[in-house]
């Protein structure tokens, strides 16, 4: 990590006349310093020090006059969360648990692998889709995230790395429905790509969503080239409802159709994300019927078998069944990955994120999310 401990990052309080800059950096500076009569490079420079040389603070931009820099800390705040908890798990994984200025509270990963340092953003405080399996909903949905929180979160992560690490890629997969907060998120992964941003090509960065068609359309109709990962999570209508309660009003048609609409016109590859729960969703009669469902795009299916949850009765699967699982897709001409898991040692892999690191999480959850039970499994 940086010679500055990240506990060390100060969060100040925000009132009317302190704006956080990573809201909108190019508008709220370009304006403010030409009040100033400062040249439009000091954008550059700023830019430069956030995204590139990892400053925790505006005292660290060293190429500005002291005066400006004094100026900038009165106008701006660079942090609005506080690190309530930071975690670190054999594997390389590490885990932030952030509380907003309303006392909300998110998380956010980063995870590292021989090549890759990818992290896993979070874009609302909670999740209001209710799939069973997650921890995300646990207490429901509080509210969207702002851009600025989106992005703050990306350079609170950046600042875990040590300085011959450089992130490389970006999932949207944190807590949420990143679909639900598009307003926010696209300037958020703007930011990202950008080459006096992160620079993280949009191939490098995949939104993981539940399926809401009207958004997909928007994400589609807007020219994104991000990739798109679809969690379907059942092969049928009627499990998928059980499994995930917005089904209700989806259809895995519509989804289907839109999610083809988006590859149409992105080009990316799709990827169609199914969490594999012991006794529910797992038999041989479920995987030839989600092949049947896929048949033959041009996609991934990505296959992760159930992260445990305390609270919830799920299982993970046998190493057996995942096997036989994947031979049934692959034999019907499927691109198949097991998602291999990280993290969870430290609740950070999927499905473990919560807002709020306390315990009695058990009981609440079983409280707000009843765990359903088939009548009969195919």
């Amino acid at each position: 990590m940086r010679g500055t401990s990240l506990s060390l990052v100060a969060c100040r309080s925000l009132n009317t006349s302190v704006q956080h800059l990573l809201n909108s950096i190019d508008a709220l500076l370009g304006d403010w310093l030409r009040e100033r009569g400062q040249g439009a490079y000091r954008v550059r420079q700023i830019r430069h020090w956030l995204f590139t040389r990892r400053a925790a603070d505006f005292g660290e931009m060293t190429d500005l006059a002291q005066s400006l820099r004094a100026e900038l800390a009165d106008a701006f705040t660079l942090w609005t969360t506080q690190v309530a908890r930071h975690t670190r798990a054999d594997d390389g994984t590490e885990k932030l648990l952030l509380t907003l200025t309303d006392a909300g509270q998110i998380e956010c990963v980063l995870l590292r692998d021989e090549v890759r340092r990818t992290i896993c953003i979070s874009t609302q405080v909670g999740c209001g889709m209710g799939c069973v399996f997650c921890a995300s909903g646990l207490d429901g949905l509080a509210r969207n995230l702002t851009t600025g929180e989106i992005v703050e979160q990306m350079l609170r992560l950046q600042l875990l790395l040590g300085p011959d690490e450089r992130l490389s890629h970006i999932v949207v997969m944190g807590m949420g429905e990143p679909l639900a907060n598009l307003d926010a998120l696209l300037p958020a992964l703007e930011e990202a790509g950008r080459d006096d941003g992160l620079g993280i090509s949009n191939r490098r960065i995949t939104i993981s969503t539940v399926g809401l068609p009207r958004a997909i359309r928007r994400l589609a109709d807007a020219g994104a080239r991000y990739r798109l990962a679809v969690s379907l999570h059942a092969p049928d209508e009627a499990l998928r409802r059980q499994i995930v309660p917005v089904g209700e009003k989806i259809s895995l048609a519509d989804i289907l159709a839109e999610a083809d609409h988006y590859f149409e016109h992105s080009g990316r590859q799709l990827t169609f994300e199914y969490v594999l729960l012991a006794g529910v969703n797992d038999s041989p009669q479920q995987a030839e019927a989600l092949a049947r469902l896929l048949g033959r795009r041009t996609a991934l299916v990505n296959v992760i078998p159930f992260n445990p949850v305390a609270g919830l009765p799920y299982r993970t699967p046998t190493t057996a069944a995942q096997q036989t699982f994947r031979r049934i897709l692959e034999s019907h001409g499927l691109s198949v990955r097991f998602r291999h898991r990280k993290g969870n040692t430290i609740d950070a892999a999927c499905g473990q994120l919560r807002r709020r690191s306390q315990k009695g999480d058990a009981a609440l959850f079983r409280l707000f999310r009843p765990a359903f039970r088939p009548s009969a499994r195919p």
